[in-house]
This record gives C-alpha cells, structure tokens and sequence, in this order.
C-alpha cells in the first residue's frame, strides 16, 4: 500500500488549481514511512485524491506533484511522455532560431518538478534539484536515450539547493561519455562554445538569446559596454550588428578567454573587441571618473536575492549599477539592463531602475521589455517559473 498525505482543511486549493508544491505546514498527518523521494497520494482533509507527489521530508517544500491523474505510474514511460511534450512544444522555437542549445525541460513549468535538462548538440545536461528527481534518476535516463538515443547524458547537480533537499551535490556522466573538449553550438546563425563541465549552471545561459537578438537591434555604428558578460556572446550579436567597439567586461579570466575565442569561431572582427577582467562595480565607477561614455550598456548581473531577505539588498544594488550605467551612456543612449532573480518582481525592478534614473538625474524611456527565450516556458498554474525580466531602455 502506498503513502499518502493528508493536508489541512483549507489547504488544497493551491492543488485544486494544480500548482505543483504541497507545503510543510498544510500537512495534517501521514499514513506509511515514506522515503527521501518516494512517491506519495496526496489526499484533502476528507480523504478526496489530489494528486500524486514525490516525498522531501528535509524541504519545507514537503512534496512536488508528480500528476493529478490517480492512474498514473511514475516510471521510465511516465517520464518519456512529459519529455516528448516539453520537445514538442519547443519544435517551432528550435527551427525558427536553428537551435542546436536549447532548454529541454523547464523543471516544474514542463510538470517535471526540480527536473532541468539543457540540450547542447550531442549532450543532455540535467539538473536534478528535488529528492523525486533524484529517486527517478535512472527512469529519466531511460527516457532520454529512448527519446535522444544519439546524445551523451550528463549531470550537473552541482548546487547548493540540493543540501535543502537532503540530497549532495554531485556531477558526472549518466550515459555515454563526458566531453573532452567544449561543445559548439548554434544560435541564430552565431556558434557559441559551451563548457558543459566547468561552466555556470548546465554550462550556458540559454534563457537570454532573444535578449541577445534585441541587443544587435542597438548595436550599429555604437560602442557597447558589456557588462558581467561571462562567454561574451551579448558582444557576439554587438559585433554581428555592425557595432563601432565592444568591451566585455567579467572577473573570471577563463571566461573571457572563451568570449574571445567565440568571437574568432565566428569570423567576427575580433579588432572592435576588448577583454577586461574588473569588477564591474569598480570599473563602472572607473569610467564615470574619466568621463568615458557608451552608446550601448549591457547589465546583465548574476542573481542578487537568493531568498525573501536578500530582496532589500537586491534592491540597492540593482539601483547602484543601473545609475552608474545611466551616467556612463551617452544622451539618447540605451541601457539593456536585467534581473534573474525570480523573487524581484516585473513592476518592483520597474520602480528600481526608474528610481535609478531619477538618481541620476536622467529622462528614462522604456523602450521594450524583454524575458526569458521561448524555450523556458512558464505553466499557467506556476507563475513562479517567470524569472527573468529585462528592460530596454533610451535615457535622456
């Protein structure tokens, strides 16, 4: 006989609407001895089914919703359907972009809880970050080689979310072999190396290409700053755009190197690039001491607020490097600034970048508003899986 868990009277509407997170604190009583990723039935407080669910006794997130079929077994079959829709809906993203990168499956907004695959030409790199995912680890290796029986299968659970889940971060092969060198792949006519095994996250940003289309819309006869630019592929479209210079700015010098070599890799014209290893807070402040200006600024940080008390510091900061980046563009200049951390709302860094503006002492003009690619899709019931927002804007 199965586990199950019964909430609290009052406490399955959220699972009504099919959001997929049962909480610690809604949970009334248990029946069984449930394991780290088991899977659970999940019934209201007068025994009505709700769902089925995989089990985290270390997270306040106590269960992640599997399926609200009652029929519904959770094998290799199970996860081969969800991955054949995700790949599915993608089909027009991938064709019209000509995509060997692409996000394969979105976690929970592809109804795969802490499942996050990334496709890198021959390489599947997952992301395995809750304790069901863990548990079916060898179910969605089946699925994918049923699926992608060409394609190596990679893992890179490396972070620290994990450790809530009661789980080690841990990395290596899953199937076939691990790459001896970076993967190239293609986005929209641009080659880009990636670094599946030592980059960031799967190894590349694949949530901001469309941010990196805009950005060869403001690039003609501009010079561009580039900042947090990590593999430099913002300076890709820059050049590609016909941009007077670009500098790309990072701390991490094997990133730059590899900014460097995606520049050669695709015949552009690696004169009208600069690489610089700085902070981006002290060389932002460096330029507005000289009086350097900028036609084009690219701010694309990494996240600043991991949690809801990070939030207010996330805040001053975002408004710090907005205004400086305000005071080094040149009048009529446009700033392509971002957040990635899902816990800044849209209107909230609205208000923080248009309080930069006013700090500045500068007319702000939203021009567009940019998010994450189509591949990164967001469910209806969890609005949670809208992260990324960005804003183009002309200042004055």
């Amino acid at each position: 006989m199965s586990s199950a868990i019964y909430l609290e009277a009052g406490r399955e509407k959220a699972l009504k609407r099919k959001h997929p997170w049962i909480f610690s604190k809604a949970i009334k009583k248990m029946k069984g001895k449930p394991g780290l990723g088991d899977t659970v039935d999940i019934y209201d407080a007068n025994g009505q089914f709700l769902a089925i669910a995989s089990y985290s006794p270390h997270s306040q997130i106590r269960a992640r919703v599997w399926s609200f079929d009652q029929n519904e077994t959770i094998d290799p079959a199970f996860f081969e359907k969800r991955i054949r829709r995700a790949l599915d809906a993608r089909q027009a993203v991938i064709k019209a972009g000509g995509l060997t990168g692409f996000r394969l499956v979105a976690a929970e907004s592809d109804y795969l809880p802490g499942i996050t695959i990334d496709k890198f030409d021959n390489y599947l790199v997952c992301q395995l970050l809750s304790a069901g995912a863990e548990r079916h680890k060898g179910d969605i290796v089946i699925a994918l080689r049923a699926i992608f029986p060409e394609c190596n299968v990679y893992e890179r659970s490396d972070v620290d979310v994990r450790t809530k889940e009661g789980l080690e971060p841990t990395v290596g092969v899953l199937h076939g072999v691990a790459p001896t060198a970076p993967v190239i792949i293609e986005e929209n006519g641009l080659k880009i190396e990636v670094d599946i095994i030592g980059g960031h996250k799967t190894g590349f940003y694949l949530d901001q290409r469309d941010s990196r289309a805009a950005l060869e819309r403001f690039s003609e006869g501009n010079d561009v700053l580039n900042c947090f630019c990590y593999t430099g592929t913002f300076g890709l479209y820059a050049l590609r755009g016909n941009c007077k210079s670009v500098i790309n700015v990072d701390v991490s010098q094997p990133a730059l190197d590899t900014a460097k070599r995606n520049v050669e890799i695709n015949n552009l014209d690696l004169t009208k690039a600069e690489f610089v290893k700085q902070d981006v807070f002290k060389l932002l402040r460096q330029y507005r001491e000289e009086g350097r200006l900028f036609d084009t600024v690219v701010m694309d940080p990494p996240k600043f607020a991991d949690n809801k008390a990070q939030l207010t510091g996330a805040c001053r900061g975002y408004k710090d490097i907005n205004m400086i980046a305000m005071q080094i563009l040149k009048p009529g200049g446009t700033l392509l600034t971002f957040s990635c951390s899902g816990l800044m709302d849209q209107n909230l860094f609205q208000k923080v970048v248009a309080d930069a503006a006013l700090d500045a002492g500068k007319d702000l003009l939203i021009m567009e508003r940019l998010n994450q690619a189509a591949d990164h899709p967001i469910s209806g019931p969890y609005p949670e899986g809208f992260y990324l927002k960005g804003l183009v804007c002309k200042v004055y």
